[in-house]
């Protein structure tokens, strides 16, 4: 009894004078495949009948940042026409796969490889889509002046959007994808020229 009252004082006073110190836990990283309880993750990314043609052509410029510089293993399912990433046992960061979902996603949107390997590199570029329709109720010759309009004579327009704002737009039909930081300015932008048009 005495010696557990000299052990509590004893450590009392220490700690009220500051000479003890109790060192903080430190915990290691843990790897992606610790974090599911060894199982891979996966992501599917659907390929759209249009895109086949240009995903074959560029599959070695998807398939080498991904599987060499990510560490995420990638493969094409031809009967479920799409592709599937996942997690291996040297993949540095958990996030990775997302990115590399977000880059495969980007590019079936109609992206070029170049711009959409920026969601490899980098942390705030988001992608955005909306419809012409979203924004104004335009039918027949009206939407397609709206697109025409949105495009501008050569592109001029969209090009003068994409270097304002530091983004990138792909206009498919009545769809409009952006990618980059500002998606918001942008996208306000285009909302501005679709709205000009009255039925």
């Amino acid at each position: 009894m005495d010696v557990d009252r000299a052990a509590s004082a004893a450590a009392a006073g220490e700690s009220s004078s500051g000479a003890m110190v109790v060192e903080k836990p430190r915990f290691e990283a843990l790897m992606p495949s610790e974090m599911s309880g060894g199982r891979p993750q996966c992501r599917k990314v659907p390929v759209p009948q249009h895109r086949f043609a240009p995903l074959k052509k560029a599959w070695m410029d998807i398939y080498t940042p991904v599987y060499e510089h990510m560490k995420i293993d990638i493969r094409m399912n031809l009967k479920a026409r799409r592709v599937e990433l996942k997690t291996r046992q040297d993949t540095p960061d958990v996030s990775n796969l997302q990115k590399c979902a977000d880059f495969v996603h980007a590019f079936m949107l109609g992206f070029d490889i170049a711009d959409a390997i920026a969601l490899l590199r980098l942390d705030d570029l988001y992608v955005d889509s909306f419809e012409i329709k979203d924004v104004k109720t335009l039918r027949g010759e009206h939407l397609s002046r709206a697109i025409g309009r949105l495009s501008g004579k050569g592109g001029k327009t969209k090009y003068a959007i994409e270097n304002s704002t530091r983004t990138r737009i792909v206009i498919a039909d009545t769809k409009i994808h952006i990618l980059g930081s500002f998606v918001k300015v942008a996208r306000d932008s285009l909302c501005q020229g679709c709205s000009g048009f009255t039925l």
